[in-house]
C-alpha cells in the first residue's frame, strides 16, 4: 500500500510553530508581553528589544520573538521597520505640518534662544508629532510647563528679549475664563500667548481619527479626560499613545489649534538669531 504523506512528515508538520501575523512596531503601540503579561506602550525600538512603559510608568525591554506580543488582543509578531534608502536629492518630501522640505538630509540647526512652552506633557508630544520637523529645521525647542499658573513668574525668569522671543500656547483660552485672566497679565512685546478653546489638547484632535462624529460630552466637574475616557469605554492609561499615533498630519487636528501653533512658529523664528544659552 502507497501513502502519498509519511506519517512522519503529518507529525513534523503538526509539530511547526504557528505562523502570527507580523506587525511593525511602532512608537505608541499598546502591546502586551505573552510571557509576562506586561502590559504598556511602545517607547523605545533598537536591534535587539524594544521597550514597554506600562501605566506606573515602568519601563521593561522584550527581545523579538515570534508571536511574542498581544495586539488588541491577538498575538502577533513584532517586526522593526525595515531601513528606508536614502531618497534622491531631487525629491521632496511633505511634512506632517503640511510645509514642503526637501528630501536631502537636513541637519537641525543649532538651537535658538526662543522658546515656545505649552502646558503639558500631551501638549508638547503632539507638537511635535506634527510640527517636529519644522522645529529641529528652524532650531526651535517646545518645553513643557505642567500648569500656567505663574505665568507671569516663569516669564520674567526666562528674561525674554529681541533674541529671546517666548511663544505660550495655553488651553482653555476664552474670554472671561481663568486661563484667559492668567494670559492678560504678561505683557511684553517679545512675548506672544496664543491658544484654544479646548478644555484639553485631545479635543484639539478631530474625533474623526476615531471614526467619531464628536468627542462625547463630559458632565461639569469630572476631569474631562477621564470622563472622555469613561464614556468611549477605554482605559486612560493607554488611550493617548494611541489616539496621538492616529494623528498624521495638520488636517487631523481642528484648526483653532494649528492656527495657534502656527502663528506662536512664526513669531519665535522671526526673533534674531541667538544659540541658546
Amino acid at each position: 500500500m502507497t501513502y502519498e504523506r509519511d506519517i512522519l512528515d503529518e507529525f513534523a508538520d503538526r509539530k511547526k510553530a504557528p505562523a502570527y501575523r507580523e506587525v511593525i512596531a511602532q512608537l505608541g503601540m499598546v502591546v502586551e508581553d505573552r510571557s509576562s503579561g506586561f502590559c504598556g506602550d511602545v517607547v523605545k525600538i533598537t536591534f535587539e528589544a524594544v521597550t514597554l512603559r506600562d501605566r506606573k510608568n515602568q519601563q521593561r525591554y522584550f527581545t523579538w520573538k515570534p508571536g511574542g506580543f498581544l495586539l488588541e488582543g491577538k498575538p502577533v509578531t513584532l517586526i522593526r521597520a525595515a531601513a528606508t534608502p536614502a531618497p534622491q536629492a531631487s525629491r521632496k518630501t511633505v511634512t506632517n505640518s503640511g510645509s514642503v522640505a526637501s528630501a536631502e538630509p537636513v541637519r537641525a540647526r543649532v538651537a535658538r534662544a526662543a522658546r515656545i512652552w505649552v502646558e503639558g506633557k500631551h501638549d508638547a508630544e503632539l507638537v511635535e508629532h506634527v510640527w517636529g520637523d519644522d522645529l529641529r529645521e528652524l532650531g526651535i525647542v517646545v518645553e513643557p510647563l505642567h500648569g500656567i499658573d505663574d505665568l507671569a513668574g516663569a516669564v520674567r525668569d526666562f528674561g525674554p528679549s529681541s533674541q529671546r522671543r517666548l511663544g505660550v500656547l495655553v488651553d482653555h483660552l476664552v474670554a472671561g475664563s481663568k486661563e484667559s485672566r492668567i494670559a492678560s497679565a504678561v505683557r511684553d512685546d517679545n512675548v506672544l500667548i496664543t491658544g484654544h478653546p479646548f478644555v484639553d489638547v485631545w479635543a484639539g484632535i478631530r474625533p474623526q481619527v476615531l471614526g467619531l462624529a464628536e468627542w462625547p460630552d463630559v458632565p461639569r466637574g469630572q476631569p474631562w479626560k477621564q470622563g472622555m475616557c469613561q464614556a468611549l469605554g477605554t482605559d486612560l492609561a493607554t488611550f493617548w499613545p494611541r489616539l496621538r499615533n492616529r494623528v498624521t498630519t495638520y488636517a487631523d487636528l481642528r484648526p483653532e489649534l494649528v492656527g495657534a501653533v502656527e502663528r506662536l512658529i512664526d513669531f519665535v523664528s522671526e526673533s534674531d538669531q541667538g544659540p541658546a544659552s
